[in-house]
């Protein structure tokens, strides 16, 4: 072999290497990874939700809408509708998308608003995120009568909810998602449980 191949195999030798061992190592934690996740999921639904208001597991009683990639997980008591969870996006964040978990009761209320992911920035718009800040729970009560629809914005558009201090654009986007997802809800609620 010529001198100027070899490290070329060299180096061919160690990509494949790294990814058997890459390969290698997914395999072996896949599962694991997957029940953290599951129990995340758990845990984000149970922060919503009144502990002995249902009796099924909403983590598993799930609803994929193809066309609004919205996922609904569903929490019944005795069969009957306690609430709907929406798994859901902001996509006009300030850094970006803000990903959401929107409990709604049947009656249309908000049970409450939690950030699941955003990359929002640090100080500023990570107040979303009930670990910085408490401005999520405004939304529990809440409903398309409550305030009415035109009122839906923040104070700054003309709206109810308050702004941060320096940062608009994040709670423009998520005041703007939840009450797109209420909207949703008052539309499809009745296939939401069948």
């Amino acid at each position: 072999m010529p001198d100027w191949l070899k490290p070329g195999w060299l180096l061919g030798l160690f990509a494949l290497i790294f990814i058997f061992l890459l390969a290698f190592t997914y395999e072996q934690t896949r599962e694991r990874i997957a029940i953290q996740e599951q129990l995340r999921l758990e845990a984000q639904l149970k922060e919503i939700l009144v502990a002995g208001s249902y009796d099924n597991e909403p983590a598993t009683d799930v609803l994929e809408i193809e066309g609004d990639k919205r996922t609904v997980y569903r929490a019944r008591l005795q069969g009957q509708p306690v609430a709907a969870l929406f798994k859901t996006v902001a996509k006009d964040g300030y850094s970006g998308s803000i990903n959401l978990l929107v409990g709604i009761k049947p009656n249309g209320e908000l049970l409450g608003v939690r950030a699941l992911a955003h990359r929002e920035t640090p100080g500023l718009g990570d107040e979303i995120d009930l670990r910085r800040s408490d401005w999520v729970l405004d939304f529990a009560g809440r409903s398309l009568r409550n305030p009415m629809p035109d009122d839906w914005a923040v104070k700054k558009d003309g709206g109810v909810f308050d702004a941060f201090t320096g940062a608009t654009i994040t709670p423009r986007a998520v005041v703007g998602e939840v009450k797109k997802t209420l909207i949703y809800f008052q539309a499809h609620q009745h296939e939401l449980f069948q």
